[in-house]
């Protein structure tokens, strides 16, 4: 598989797993929170969560693709957690203002 469908698809996983803990009532999407809305700690802690996962799976397509894994200062840590928040931007607008404001309108 070529390398540029490999980084479109992780970017793509990546987009996906920022929007997943703001869009669902599940912990993990398997656990159901007994009815309730899941707190906002919860879905902090699963942000982090599939954030390490995406960057395991990064440094797994890395290591594929080159045959080693290079070493990463804390820049690059904290660069990806930052895209990683502003790709969960359209998931936490949702969660708290879109679908509020969409259920006032009656919709």
């Amino acid at each position: 598989m070529p390398q540029g469908i490999i980084i479109g698809l992780w970017l793509g996983l990546a987009i996906l797993a920022a929007n997943l803990p703001w869009l669902s009532e599940r912990w993990l999407l398997v656990i159901a929170c007994n009815g309730r809305s899941k707190p906002f700690w919860l879905r902090l802690m699963e942000c982090g969560l599939l954030y390490g996962l995406v960057l395991g799976m990064g440094f797994g397509f890395e290591y594929k693709a080159t045959g080693a894994v290079h070493a990463q200062d804390w820049e690059f840590y904290t660069v990806t957690l930052c895209l990683f928040a502003v790709s969960a931007l359209p998931g936490f607008i949702y969660r708290y203002q879109l679908r509020r404001l969409l259920e006032q309108a009656g919709r």
